[in-house]
C-alpha cells in the first residue's frame, strides 16, 4: 500500500461526534511513552501528522485521520500514565470504552508494546478487555532498533509464551522501528489485506 493522503479530519470525546463515514477504522492505543506517535508517523511517512510530544500522555482525544480517501486512522489516548488526574484517567478509560464497544466502523485495534519490556499489567488487563469484548487486535512491538536482534528476539518469545498462559493463540504481531522505518511494509500490507476482506461491509 503506497500512502497517497492523510488528513487530520476531526478530535473529540464523544463517540457520536466521530466520522459519520462508513470507511473501516484502525485504531492505536498503549501505554503512554510507547512511542505511538512516532509510529503513526513513520507508518504514513509525515513528521508531524500524529503530534509528539517530550511529555508523555499528550494525547487526550479520539483524533481521526482520513488514509487515501478509504479508511481512518484513530489515534486514541495513551494509558497509564501517572502524572494524569485520577479524574481525566476516569474519564479517558469512559470515552475510550465506548469508542471500542460501540464504534461499529472499527475493524482492528493496534495494541502498542515497548519491546524493551516484559509484559505489563496493564497492556495485559487491556487485551484482556478486548477479548472479552471480541474486539479483533494486533499486537504492535515498537521500539525494536533499541535492542541488538538476540536480545530482541528473546523478548518477543517471551512476550509471546506469557500470552500463551491466558490466550488460545497469540494475535497478530508486528516489530517496528520508527526510526528506521522497520516493519512499516509489512505494517501497510496487512491493513490493505484487511481492507480487502472489509470491503463488502462498507458498501
Amino acid at each position: 500500500m503506497k500512502i497517497k493522503s492523510a488528513e487530520f479530519i476531526i478530535s473529540n470525546t464523544d463517540v457520536s461526534k466521530c466520522p459519520k463515514e462508513r470507511l473501516p477504522e484502525y485504531a492505536f492505543i498503549g501505554r503512554s511513552n510507547v512511542g505511538k506517535s512516532s509510529l503513526i508517523n513513520m507508518l504514513m511517512s509525515r513528521k508531524d501528522l500524529a503530534k509528539i510530544s517530550g511529555k508523555p500522555g499528550k494525547t487526550q482525544l479520539i483524533n481521526h485521520f482520513k488514509i487515501n480517501e478509504n479508511w481512518f486512522l484513530v489515534d486514541l489516548p495513551g494509558y497509564g500514565y501517572a502524572k494524569v488526574s485520577k479524574k481525566k484517567r476516569q474519564k479517558f478509560q469512559s470515552f475510550i470504552e465506548d469508542y471500542f464497544l460501540k464504534r461499529e466502523q472499527l475493524v482492528c485495534t493496534f495494541v502498542l508494546v515497548d519491546s524493551r519490556h516484559d509484559p505489563q499489567k496493564i497492556d495485559l488487563e487491556f487485551m484482556q478487555f478486548l477479548g472479552e469484548n471480541r474486539i479483533p487486535f494486533c499486537i504492535v512491538f515498537t521500539k525494536a532498533d533499541k535492542l541488538g536482534s538476540s536480545k530482541l528476539n528473546k523478548q518477543i518469545v517471551s512476550y509471546k509464551k506469557k500470552l500463551l498462559q491466558t490466550w488460545e493463540e497469540v494475535p497478530t504481531s508486528f516489530i517496528t522501528s520508527s526510526s528506521t522505518g522497520f516493519g512499516r511494509d509489512e505494517f501497510l500490507k496487512f491493513v490493505d489485506g484487511v481492507n480487502q476482506d472489509v470491503a463488502s461491509n462498507f458498501q
